[in-house]
Formats: C-alpha cells, structure tokens, sequence
C-alpha cells in the first residue's frame, strides 16, 4: 500500500498479534466493531492508542501529529483495543466504494505520531454469493467456540412456507439443548433477543456470542449449538439445524435395543440406550400389556444407561400376545415407540 508522507521519524512498536471483529461478518453499511489485540507490541495498557486509515479513504487526514479524539480506540483489557464504527458513515463511501477499494489499510499509533505499530490491515470477509448458492444456513465461522463471535445467515427463500415473513427468530440452545434460549412471541425482550436481522431480498443474519447470549456457567464446555428458525408467532419452522463446536469431535450416534432380542411373558425385558447426549441422564418407560400397564425409571450415564423389566411378575395371568412399549428421556423426548411380539413357550 502507498502510505502518506511521514514528516518525521516514529519508534515502531510492532504488528498486532490478532485483528478480529464482531459481527463477524457485516455489510458496509452495518455498525462494526473491530478488535485489536497488541499483547505483541510495545503499547502500554495505561496508554491512549488512534487509528490511522488511509484506505478506504483517510478521515483524519491531516492530523498525523495530533489525532482527533473521533480516531481513539477504546481499551477493552487484556491489551485488547477496540474501535467501532460504520464503514459508510466513517469513510464517507458508498458500499461499492468501499468494495472497488484496497481495503481497511492502518497504523495504529499514539497521539503525536512518535510510536506507531507495523501497517496492517483488517480482513473483511464477503457473503454476497449466500444468496444464490442454495444454502439454507450458513455460519461465520462453520465451528463457533463459546466465547467468540458467531454471525448466521439464513436465507428465507429457501425456506418453506417463510414468505412474507414479518420477522424470522431464532430457537436455540446448547450441547443439544442443555442451555437454551427459547422463542416466546409472548416476551418482548425475548423477541428482541431473538430475532433476526433482515439484510434485505430474504437474506437475514444472527449474530451472537455464545457465552453471552446463552449467560453459561464458569466452566462450560460447548459441543454444539442447535437451533432452528421461527417466522412470526411460530406460523412455521425451519428443520433443526447443529453446528459443532471448534476443536469438538462429535461422539459416536446414540444407541437403543431392547435385548434379548425375542422375549415372552417369562423373560425380563432388557432395555439399553449408549452414547447418550450430555443432558440425557433417565429413561422411562411404560410397558402397555392389554389393560396392564407398567412404568418405571433406569438412570445412567452419558456412555449407558440400562435397565431391566420383570414380565415374569408383571405378566403372570395377563392373555397378551404382544406389548407396546413407549422409551423417553428425561427431557421427554420419545426414544423408541414399539410393539414386541411375545414368544409363546412350549
């Protein structure tokens, strides 16, 4: 990049370790804010740090020497800086000015221009080909981690029964709903929460951070997020939907028998789920034999949990031929909904 003339010589105090922003990924005209870690420069917590831009345009031009307070980052801690804006409003360009340009170009520097930081430049990452590539969802980035930002597309159009929207929510939760935030059209602050931002032509964006939107515990270990999309006062969904978390391997399929796998009235019925999600912990079940009924509860681990029915007992005297049998989790979630033959003995 061609850089403006430097009346004097400056201390150079190195190349910022990180440059990130939050929303991850915006439109020009979107208010941003972009994070400057400099824990690899000479910059010291106490001291007041300023943007130098020149590209897209310079907007404190002029005052190398003497930056305007408009030009001052804010400090966020942990030597992270912060400065917000937006890119049309602060550059004084159309959209496509500022996308026909060489991109967000800066030193970062301190009042007078005596210290100043390596040229950089902050990454912008277009979406435009979104709209037409037949996605339903898209995350920035495809693997989230807890504590940083995570911006989601959704294309409506591509969405069944979602036209003429008056607004698109999202429905949400943690490590297969552990966590969750819940659309309820009833609580404004829960519908301002959750709703999504309309960029226009059907495109609309979610943007969070995962330890802050869903307020977990210290400690917490994110998996995955699950969620889905909500037009208007729950008028239609979208299929559920997972991202998995960075750096998480997903676990193998949960796993649900009924062993042995021929029973009759004198056998005690066996029932196993493995590779349970992590806030599955019981199940219950209820065994419907004519006009006999038979509940109860197993409780387990995330790698199994295992019971067994005494039909023996249950069944003495009962003329049955078969059992139904119905297998939730604590969360209410049906496992299994089955009808077992009975073996007739000799």
């Amino acid at each position: 990049m061609m850089l403006p003339a430097l009346v004097k010589a400056q201390e150079n105090v190195g190349t910022p370790a990180k440059i990130w922003s939050y929303p991850v990924v915006y439109k020009y005209d979107e208010q941003v804010t972009w994070f400057f870690d400099l824990s690899t420069t000479t910059f010291a917590e106490t001291e007041d740090v300023y943007l130098w831009i020149w590209s897209p345009s310079e907007p404190d031009a002029g005052n190398f020497e003497n930056s305007s307070e408009f030009a001052k980052l804010t400090y966020v801690g942990n030597k992270v800086w912060s400065f917000t804006l937006t890119p049309t409003v602060y550059f004084s360009r159309t959209p496509q000015e500022i996308k026909d340009s060489a991109g967000f170009w800066f030193r970062l520097k301190n009042k007078t221009g005596t210290r100043q930081s390596e040229v950089s430049s902050v990454t912008y990452t277009p979406f435009d080909d979104f709209s037409t590539s037949g996605e339903l969802v898209r995350a920035y980035p495809p693997k989230p981690t807890l504590d940083g930002g995570l911006s989601i597309l959704f294309n409506a159009n591509n969405a069944e029964g979602f036209a003429g929207a008056e607004s698109v929510h999202f429905h949400s939760g943690l490590n297969n709903w552990d966590i969750k935030v819940e659309y309820q059209a009833s609580v404004p602050e829960i519908v301002e929460k959750t709703k999504l931002k309309h960029l226009g032509d059907g495109i609309y964006k979610m943007d969070l951070i995962p330890s802050q939107y869903y307020n977990t515990p210290a400690g917490y270990v994110m998996q995955n997020l699950n969620f889905l999309m909500v037009k208007d006062n729950w008028a239609k969904t979208t299929p559920d939907q997972v991202l998995n978390a960075a750096e998480f391997i997903p676990p193998p399929p949960p796993k649900f028998m009924f062993f042995p796998t021929q029973i009759s009235k004198k056998d005690f019925l066996g029932i196993i789920r493995t590779n349970n999600e992590t806030n599955v912990n019981k199940l219950t079940y209820t065994v419907t034999a004519g006009s006999k009924v038979i509940t109860g509860e197993f409780s387990g681990t995330v790698s199994e949990i295992k019971g067994f029915v005494n039909l023996v007992s249950e069944l003495n005297g009962v003329d049955v031929t078969e059992i139904h049998v119905v297998v939730k989790d604590n969360n209410d979630r049906v496992i299994s909904d089955s009808i077992l033959p009975l073996k007739t003995l000799d």
